[in-house]
C-alpha cells in the first residue's frame, strides 16, 4: 500500500502571551492508502492539532508532512481530503442538499452534476428523501451524516474526522459507527479519526495511534486486526477486549512524564 500521509519529526509550538506552548513533538506517522487510523489520547495531547496540520489549517514549526506526496497546502488545493468537524457546522439557511452543494459550487461544477452528486452522497449516508429539509429539522446524528456527505461531495481520497460523534448519545453513536464502517467499506477511503473513546477506536480502526499528554507525542501504534466484518457484538469478543486493554494500558503509560 502506498503512503497517503507521512510525517517525520513533526513539531508544532504555538507562541502565546504566556510563552510557548509545545503542542506536538517528534511525530513520525505513516498512513497507508485505505487504512482507518484513529488518534486517541487525553484532552490537550494534540490529536486535533495533528489533524489540522495535515489539513493545512495549522503550520508545523519543525519536521515534514506530506499528503499524497504533496505539501498540505498543495493537497488542500487539490481537494485531496474532506474534513468532518466535531459539530456538523451546517448552514442553517440552506437545505441539506444546499449544504452538500457548497463545495461543489466553490469548485464551479455544473448544476446537473451537482444534483447527481448530491443524490449519490445522500444515498451513501442513508439520507435519501431529506434533501429539502433544513438542518434544524434533523436529529444530531442525521446532521452529522449530512456533514459526512458534504465532505465526500468533492470526491476526496481521504476523510479527516475530528471526533464527529462525541456529542451524541451512546445508541446513536453505535449506529453511526456501524454506518461509518459500511461507508468506509463501500468507498475504500483512507480515514483519520480523532476520538476519546477506546471502544470506538477499537471498533472502527485498522490502526490506533495512542498519544501522550502535551507536548503531544506518539506513545504507541497498535494494529487492530479484527477484520472487515465488525458487528456491534464483536465488542464482547476476546480479541476486541485484548486490543482495548492494550490501548488503555498505552494511555496510562503515556501519562508518565520523562
Amino acid at each position: 500500500m502506498t503512503s497517503v500521509i507521512k510525517t517525520e519529526h513533526l513539531d508544532l509550538t504555538f507562541q502565546t502571551n504566556d510563552g510557548p506552548v509545545h503542542a506536538l513533538k517528534g511525530i513520525d506517522l505513516d498512513v497507508r492508502k485505505g487504512e482507518f487510523v484513529s488518534l486517541i489520547g487525553p484532552s490537550g495531547c494534540g490529536k486535533t492539532t495533528l489533524l489540522r496540520v495535515i489539513a493545512d489549517l495549522e503550520t508545523p514549526t519543525g519536521g515534514t508532512v506530506a499528503v499524497n506526496g504533496m505539501t498540505p497546502t498543495q493537497a488542500r488545493q487539490n481537494r485531496a481530503y474532506g474534513y468532518v468537524f466535531q459539530a456538523a457546522a451546517l448552514l442553517p439557511w440552506r437545505t441539506i442538499a444546499g449544504n452538500i452543494a457548497v463545495p461543489l459550487e466553490v469548485m464551479g461544477i455544473d448544476k446537473a452534476t451537482q444534483k447527481a452528486r448530491i443524490a449519490e452522497k445522500l444515498a451513501l449516508v442513508d439520507l435519501t428523501g431529506f434533501e429539502k429539509k433544513f438542518p434544524w429539522q434533523l436529529s444530531g446524528g442525521m446532521q452529522q451524516r449530512a456533514s459526512i456527505a458534504r465532505a465526500l461531495a468533492c470526491e476526496p481520497e481521504m476523510l479527516l474526522m475530528d471526533e464527529p460523534f462525541g456529542a451524541l448519545d451512546e445508541i446513536v453513536r453505535d449506529h453511526l459507527n456501524e454506518q461509518l464502517l459500511k461507508l468506509w467499506a463501500k468507498t475504500q477511503k483512507t480515514v483519520m479519526f480523532v476520538t476519546h473513546s477506546i471502544p470506538e477506536a477499537v471498533f472502527l480502526s485498522t490502526k490506533i495511534v495512542v498519544m501522550s499528554p502535551r507536548p503531544g507525542r506518539i506513545h504507541e501504534i497498535i494494529d487492530c486486526d479484527l477484520g472487515p466484518d465488525r458487528p456491534l457484538d464483536i465488542r464482547e469478543s476476546a480479541r476486541f477486549l485484548e486490543i482495548a486493554h492494550r490501548v488503555r494500558e498505552g494511555l496510562k503509560a503515556g501519562h508518565a512524564y520523562d
